[in-house]
């Protein structure tokens, strides 16, 4: 605020008295209002501009200074309706901040003029879970730098299948807080099942210059100490054979079909927008530098998982955000989210527009055999834009499994739950209200050489559940084009 303006608090009570105080140790101009005389003549006694009026008085601005700013602050919620009213007849331009004494009078205050009606109960209320987070959030850092520091060996960290730039940056962080907390006696390696099919995430690790080794039993025998980072627990999403030890565990998604690990460090909130936004927060409340590959890395992770911030952020994605920002290489950053594309991946969205079939809404695509399964969520964020789809569902087939790629716009379908209940009994499904994915594996066909046939065969019954599911199961075919 400039020092021009005029703050007058109306009311100066527990509250607005400290309001006064805050606003005397910035040396703003300060003008105190109450109706309690001995109160104003201590407020005189310290030097404070003070007058004498009832402020639910017509008269109460007669001889008052204009106010840049209004704190209306006394505890008679028909007081201070009155006085707002009054403030913004006489004085249309002035801000006025007022206090609701119960939660239904906030809403009559804004109505009579006030910008901001506070309820004191509530503001304690969230400044007391803000503080109880900062705690938290400082103590867990603390206990995994301790943790870390106090190990020796070998930290192999595990990504889920076919890691996305969350996963892999959450791998990255945790390796460097590895070193920085163990001063180089705990050395790590990071694995990954798989592929990184995507051209994205391919530019992002081979620009990143990222070391990632493909997990082997042999590979997860020589390390000491495993974490998993945007994976909840063995088997989720990864091949880790159940009962596996596993010391650490960091993501943002409560896994419901596999138990969870024993783990030593167990930090899992499903209220964050990506995994790589809680190691950021580590990083901040550990002091440590962040090194440039590390904080691009995360930044781009956290923009991949929350789609550039339209999807499932909260106030920390941004403000973990905030914090790389100045770290990051933005030259770096460019060119990993500006990678060509691939002749396959041109193929498959080619297929998935060819041949698209729409019905009610729903837009299903069959693009046959795929060697590389990330060409189809990109086939579904295309389908997805197109005029009368509300959800669309890709599926191909890979050498191992048929793999379904959904994307929805549908604010009455959780496609991520659909998929869930259409394809987990069978395979790995899930995902968000507006992004999901299902993986069911072949078993017994992976020898079968005519992949696309078999999919040809096997898809109708496949996708009869999600038809029945979604309601779709009288409804008649309408071709897209």
């Amino acid at each position: 605020m400039s020092r021009e303006n005029r703050f007058v608090i109306f009311g100066c009570g527990t509250t607005g008295y400290n309001i006064i105080l805050e606003l005397a140790k910035e040396n703003e101009q300060v003008v105190a209002v109450d109706r309690d005389e001995q109160r104003v003549r201590h407020l005189r006694d310290q030097k404070y501009d003070a007058y004498v009026r009832d402020i639910a008085a017509p008269d109460m601005l007669v001889g008052l200074p204009e106010p840049s700013v209004a704190f209306v602050m006394t505890g008679d919620a028909e007081a201070n309706l009155a006085a707002v009213g009054a403030i913004r007849k006489r004085y249309p331009s002035s801000q006025i901040i007022a206090r609701a004494v119960d939660p239904v009078s906030g809403s009559k205050l804004t109505s009579a003029g006030a910008e901001i009606a506070l309820y004191p109960q509530e503001v304690v209320a969230k400044t007391a879970i803000h503080q109880i987070r900062k705690q938290y959030a400082s103590r867990i850092s603390q206990r995994l730098s301790a943790l870390l520091a106090s190990w020796e060996g070998t930290l192999g960290i595990i990504t889920h299948k076919n890691p996305d730039p969350d996963a892999i940056a959450s791998a990255m962080a945790l390796a460097a807080i590895a070193k920085h907390a163990s001063g180089n006696k705990l050395a790590t390696r990071i694995f990954y099942e798989g592929n990184i099919g995507h051209q994205e995430n391919r530019t992002f690790v081979n620009l990143l210059d990222i070391k990632m080794e493909h997990l082997t039993p042999d590979a997860l025998a020589k390390c000491n100490f495993l974490a998993l980072v945007d994976t909840p627990a063995p088997g989720a999403n990864n091949d880790i054979p159940p009962g596996t030890k596993i010391a650490i565990v960091i993501d943002h998604h409560h896994d419901g079909k596999h138990p969870s690990p024993a783990a030593v460090f167990t930090d899992i909130r499903p209220g964050i927008g990506a995994t790589a936004s809680i190691l950021t927060q580590y990083l901040q409340e550990l002091d440590m530098p962040v090194d440039r590959q590390v904080a691009t890395a995360l930044l781009y992770g956290i923009r991949a998982d929350t789609r550039d911030f339209r999807r499932n952020t909260t106030p920390q994605d941004l403000n973990y955000a905030g914090f790389l920002l100045p770290l990051t290489d933005s030259d770096l950053l460019d060119k990993i989210m500006s990678p060509s594309l691939s002749q396959e991946t041109i193929e498959v969205l080619g297929k998935a527009i060819q041949n698209r079939e729409i019905e009610s809404g729903y837009l299903f695509s069959n693009v046959g055999y795929v060697m590389n399964r990330d060409a189809l969520p990109q086939a579904a964020d295309l389908l997805i834009t197109l005029e009368g789809v509300n959800t669309a569902l890709v599926y191909g087939i890979t050498d191992t499994s048929i793999v379904l790629s959904a994307r929805n716009r549908d604010i009455r379908l959780h496609i991520g739950n659909a998929l869930a209940e259409a394809f987990g009994d069978i395979g790995d499904a899930g995902g968000h209200p507006n992004m999901a994915a299902a993986t069911i594996p072949l078993h017994y066909f992976t020898r079968v050489e005519q992949k696309g046939e078999l999919l040809n065969i096997a898809i109708t019954p496949i996708l009869q559940k999600f038809r029945t599911l979604v309601g779709l199961e009288n409804e008649g075919k309408k071709n897209g084009s």
